[in-house]
């Protein structure tokens, strides 16, 4: 099916910001769902409140556009009472890791069957720039305008300590690699963790001098590298890529399911 045929081509032209990498996000997501062959109405996108959480509004499957920072929960919600949905939830950096950080171990621990892809633009990026849990250190935002004395999370390592059973990365460069990691998320049973870094080039880029949308993703072919690469053993420094953590667990909503059954006798 037509990419297009996924969305809601009234809502449009979007609002993103020229350049912003959420688009990219949004078309690979499609061309994922696409892939595995699912039904519009077997897919529920859940989504807070950011850039990236508008993304709900421009697609056409069953859609929440919910409070800041509560996404996850209002998807663990949905998955609890139709386990046979596909729940995704596109968060940004901010939405997942600050106010709805607590959602997000939580929902990682149990490992109910959700798809969390977060949008790390490393910003806030619909309020002003302000700075994120996941703004690197020294960066600046408007609230950091001489750089952020705060120590970034690194979101594939807490997903992984929190209890996630699928945990990857990747970015708005590497589209094909997007919708194979997208697509191979969505088909875990698990709660699944996808970070994708994702260029701002109105806030972030602007702020911190990284150049237009185009450098933006620039960067992001030469300062990261597939996982176990020579090329991080030669620079450390680079950022991996990859499929980190992929494992059966029990997952939760069927575990639940599980467990009334056998109370009920």
């Amino acid at each position: 099916m037509p990419a297009k045929d996924y969305l809601r081509q009234r809502f449009f032209p979007q609002i993103w910001c020229p350049g912003c990498g959420h688009g990219i996000i949004m078309g690979n997501m499609i061309r994922a769902i696409d892939q595995l062959g699912l039904e519009k109405n077997e897919v529920v996108v859940v989504s807070g409140i950011g850039c990236s959480s508008r993304m709900p509004g421009y697609v056409d499957f069953h859609s929440l556009h919910t409070l800041h920072g509560r996404a996850l929960a209002f998807a663990m919600g949905v998955k609890m009472g139709r386990p046979e949905l596909t729940v995704i939830v596109p968060m940004g950096d901010g939405d997942a890791a600050a106010i709805g950080g607590n959602h997000l171990i939580h929902a990682a621990r149990r490992n109910i069957d959700l798809t969390a892809i977060i949008m790390n633009n490393s910003i806030y990026g619909m309020t002003g720039g302000q700075f994120s849990p996941m703004t690197p250190f020294g960066d600046k935002g408007t609230t950091a305008p001489s750089g952020t004395i705060d120590h970034a999370f690194d979101i594939v390592e807490l997903a992984k300590g929190a209890g996630a059973s699928f945990v990857a990365r990747t970015t708005t460069y590497h589209v094909k690699e997007m919708i194979k990691i997208i697509a191979r998320a969505i088909k875990h049973k698990g709660f699944s963790m996808v970070e994708v870094m994702s260029q701002c080039p109105t806030y972030y880029g602007r702020k911190n001098k990284l150049g237009s949308a185009v450098d933006m993703m620039n960067s992001y072919k030469d300062g990261t590298t597939s996982i176990g690469s020579k090329k991080k053993a030669e620079h450390p420094e680079l950022i991996e890529r990859g499929v980190f953590l992929e494992e059966e667990r029990p997952e939760y909503s069927a575990s639940y399911s599980a467990l009334v059954k056998k109370s009920q006798g």
